[in-house]
């Protein structure tokens, strides 16, 4: 889903000291002066001329060259009328998620596989189970279920007690498909990832759930049918 330009500048203040063509160091270490528990994951010169990109996880910022403002928002070639960032941050939330693993996701596969997707998802939304309640549907169009906690009412809440007990059950999958039909989880505490992919629907400014991404990155929201999301990723893989 392309969003239409909307750039916020932040003022970072003018830490900056140096020449006035800034190069990529230069910028980084104003950036990290202003914001020393931001993490830069790389910094390189944008389509546009003095302004740097500024990859912060699965996140695109841009920086002036002398170090002095910080813009967040999507950069869009008129021309062909392509939302750059969004290609972009694609590519960023794909590597996000490869770093968090499968071992880390309650995976429904089907018997043939032909796409992907990863559902950020609350045990207690309304069309989360919607959604699972058709899992059979997905799994015979041929898509791989990867499924991520995001219990919307936060740490401490029921529906995220019931996700940490979900992930600690002895059959995950049942515990979860059980979950979903409305039975209230056997609470069990275990080492768990439901805090990270928190943390990663944030980077994601995920909204809502359920929140599909796509093989390629891309954030589909909402409930959508099996063969309504099968014609989607098809269509994808098809631009690829």
């Amino acid at each position: 889903m392309k969003k239409i330009i909307s750039v916020v500048a932040f003022a970072v203040s003018a830490l900056f000291v140096g020449t006035p063509q800034a190069d990529e160091a230069a910028v980084k270490g104003a950036i990290a002066k202003a914001m020393p528990a931001v993490k830069i994951d790389s910094i390189k010169p944008s389509e546009i001329k003095g302004v740097f990109e500024v990859m912060v996880g699965a996140n695109i910022f841009y920086a002036s060259e002398d170090g002095k403002y910080l813009l967040q928002g999507h950069l869009v070639d008129l021309a062909s009328r392509t939302d750059l960032t969004e290609e972009k941050l694609g590519g960023a939330r794909k590597a996000a998620l490869d770093k968090v693993g499968e071992d880390n996701m309650i995976i429904f596969k089907p018997k043939i596989g032909k796409y992907m997707v990863s559902v950020f998802t609350d045990i207690d939304c309304g069309y989360c189970r919607k959604l699972h309640s058709e899992i059979d549907q997905y799994l015979a169009e041929g898509i791989k279920v990867r499924y991520l906690f995001y219990p919307r009412a936060g740490k401490g809440s029921d529906s995220y007690t019931k996700a940490i007990s979900v992930w600690c059950a002895d059959d995950r999958n049942k515990a979860l498909t059980e979950a979903k039909k409305g039975a209230t989880p056997k609470e069990k505490t275990c080492a768990n990832p439901v805090d990270q992919h928190m943390q990663l629907a944030n980077d994601f400014e995920v909204r809502g759930t359920p929140l599909i991404v796509t093989e390629k990155g891309n954030l589909l929201p909402g409930y959508v049918p099996a063969k309504q999301l099968a014609e989607f990723l098809k269509d994808e893989q098809a631009k690829n």
